[in-house]
């Protein structure tokens, strides 16, 4: 994972991200990557399987 915490509590999922961190461009180009799950991740201790991407665009573009 990339710039990615979660934690279960009270059956609620939390998740927390610095949305001050960025990670290059996206495959594509057109956004940049703040944060990722990087692929599908299985919540443990659940039967929930996550899939995340964080993205902004360039102030440029």
């Amino acid at each position: 994972m990339q710039n990615v915490k979660w934690e279960v509590k009270d059956d609620k999922l939390i998740i927390e991200i610095d949305l001050t961190k960025e990670f290059g461009p996206s495959k594509s180009g057109k956004t940049i990557t703040v944060a990722s799950s990087r692929g599908n991740q299985k919540i443990e201790g659940t039967d929930v399987i996550i899939g995340l991407n964080v993205y902004k665009y360039p102030e440029n573009g």
